[in-house]
């Protein structure tokens, strides 16, 4: 068996298993119960310095 065979092989059944456990993990990981808090928080970002318009000048220096 040539070493591309091979190589096909094992990437047609165990990386794709592997990188399908990564998946599920991911999500897992993203919709774990401790990160609301978390997830609202960076999702609050744009919004944190909101309370006051900014000056003409002040935009122009960002």
């Amino acid at each position: 068996m040539d070493t591309y065979s091979l190589l096909r092989e094992i990437a047609d059944s165990w990386v794709l298993l592997a990188l399908f456990a990564f998946f599920i993990g991911a999500c897992l990981w993203a919709f774990r119960p401790g990160s609301r808090a978390v997830h609202r928080d960076t999702a609050s970002i744009p919004f944190r310095h909101d309370d006051r318009p900014a000056a003409a000048g002040e935009e122009a220096e960002r």
